[in-house]
């Protein structure tokens, strides 16, 4: 279901969905509320989450990090960007002026489980992914890049995966 910017968290929830998608869309992500509040309470009961680009920074800005407006914007294919969790450098496509003020020497504990930063762009350390979880498992996560664009690089098309094995996992349990 493609659900209209203005939907609150009960209308995402009388849907009865697997996951929370947040895509990538223009816009100030400090500007932006409506959409963090109905990330927060997806958040709260565990509904799995993936966000790109936009939906990185929404979900950073839900998490209680803030947000910048870089000097010059990230634009372009082939950018580098570290995948943290597994070493693995994957070959990206950036289109996005702003970026996710999170620490990426620490994890940060967060009403909705432990942050951590998961992408790091390897051209100027600016955050590319967020991972929370809770009790040791995933909960949700992000990437400020484009694992979905048709033109560039595929590097990233495993997050869709991830994505699905999250929703799995927890219709599961």
């Amino acid at each position: 279901h493609v659900m209209p910017a203005t939907a609150s968290y009960a209308d995402v929830a009388a849907l009865r969905p697997d996951g929370l998608f947040f895509s990538n869309g223009p816009g100030d992500p400090s500007a932006t509320k409506t959409q963090i509040a109905l990330l927060q309470e997806a958040l709260k009961v565990g509904l799995p989450y993936f966000g790109i680009c936009f939906g990185n920074q929404l979900f950073g800005r839900a998490l209680g990090f803030d947000t910048y407006k870089l000097k010059y914007g990230h634009r372009g294919i082939n950018q580098p960007v570290m995948d943290r969790t597994t070493g693995k450098v994957e070959v990206t496509a950036h289109n996005h002026g702003f970026a996710v003020a999170a620490p990426l020497d620490q994890q940060t504990q967060t009403p909705y489980g432990l942050a951590t930063v998961s992408h790091v762009c390897l051209n100027d350390d600016v955050v590319e992914g967020l991972e929370l979880h809770e009790a040791g498992k995933l909960k949700a996560f992000s990437v400020q890049y484009h694992p979905e664009a048709a033109a560039g690089p595929h590097d990233a098309a495993y997050l869709f995966d991830r994505f699905c094995d999250l929703m799995s996992a927890q219709k599961g349990a």
